[in-house]
């Protein structure tokens, strides 16, 4: 992923004293005059415009400025001696900067409410009109219970996974856990089959370049086979939306994310391929299973076999029967023959031994 850089803005910063709002690049607060700390982190205008100004430009291009350990004065970043007391800037701090700020506002904003007065200011405004006071939102205040309905959800959640794993736990115990009882052969029942298949036409989907060369070619449709970061041929440049991301100098940088879209051909494909069309089935309630006599035509063949039985014990009270695919154990449960079953709490047959 690339990022496109489209322009520069001004952001904003809230005075710490007064609560006025003032331009980033200012460096002193016009509502009370105070120095801009630091730790002061810079905000977005209501309503943002790209600068025109080539030397505003140039200075959001410098780099975030920095504080002089001296006196703490905030200085340009090529700054080479403080502006206010006149100390080499080699050891100066830089403001943190890249912390992306939010989406690019461009659009006119409503007008707003001064807090003090009540009469409308533009959205870009910093001072009111009428009586001159500072337009920042003033901050809500931390209410100590906010917090308890987070906790008490992220409790409900805890506690509801917590009920999660102990059933999936319970039915785990449940299926391992098995008693031993004794069951006689009551009767059984087996069913084998075998499959029929013929050569028919089949349709799949890939990219043109991965069609088998033995195939027909079907409908082709152009759609994103992958992205990238350079352009390349078939392919087109998708951004997403304009943020700013703050620069520490009282601009914002105003950026995109892009990537290249690379369009290919997705195809329908048919080829031949083997496919059940029918299946033969011989069932019995005896010891001796056959298989099927399965007849094949002209370009058919015989396909995969499938083997089940059943055998069912009665118990003291109860009756109970056991699947298997096992042909040898079943050829041994000749009615009356005893076993010991292996049954879990559910009420099903996991194992059968002989019983001694």
């Amino acid at each position: 992923m690339t990022q496109k850089t489209i322009g520069y803005v001004r952001l904003e910063w809230t005075c710490p004293v007064c609560g006025s709002r003032n331009p980033g690049p200012q460096k002193t607060c016009s509502g009370c005059g105070a120095a801009q700390p630091a730790h002061v982190e810079f905000q977005q205008a209501a309503q943002e415009e790209l600068l025109q100004s080539e030397e505003e430009v140039r200075r959001a291009k410098v780099g975030p400025d920095v504080h002089c350990a001296y006196c703490g004065a905030r200085n340009p970043a090529d700054a080479q001696i403080c502006t206010q007391c006149g100390a080499d800037l080699s050891e100066a701090a830089a403001r943190t900067s890249g912390r992306v700020i939010g989406a690019f506002r461009s659009e006119a904003q409503p007008d707003i409410a001064c807090p003090s007065c009540g009469a409308a200011n533009p959205a870009t405004a910093l001072k009111c009109a009428r009586c001159g006071s500072s337009l920042a939102t003033p901050m809500p205040s931390p209410i100590a219970t906010a917090s308890a309905p987070g906790r008490g959800a992220g409790a409900l959640f805890l506690v509801g996974g917590i009920a999660v794993v102990g059933m999936i736990a319970a039915m785990i115990f449940l299926l391992a856990k098995t008693s031993d009882v004794l069951g006689t052969v009551q009767g059984v029942r087996w069913m084998r089959s075998i499959a029929v298949e013929a050569l028919l036409p089949v349709t799949y989907q890939t990219w043109r370049d991965e069609v088998p060369r033995n195939a027909e070619l079907g409908r082709c449709v152009e759609r994103v086979h992958h992205t990238q970061d350079v352009p390349a041929a078939n392919s087109q440049e998708v951004c997403g939306t304009p943020y700013v991301r703050d620069t520490g100098s009282g601009y914002g940088e105003v950026v995109q994310d892009c990537v290249y879209e690379v369009y290919a051909e997705w195809c329908e494909y048919t080829v031949m391929e083997w496919q059940p069309v029918r299946t033969e089935t011989l069932r019995g309630d005896d010891l001796a299973p056959r298989w099927p006599e399965a007849r094949t035509g002209d370009r058919e063949r015989l396909g995969e076999r499938m083997e089940q039985y059943e055998i069912i014990f009665a118990t003291d009270g109860s009756t109970y029967t056991y699947h298997t695919r096992d042909p040898d154990l079943f050829s041994r449960c000749t009615i009356g023959s005893r076993w010991i079953l292996q049954v879990n709490q559910l009420g099903s047959v996991t194992a059968i031994e002989p019983a001694p």
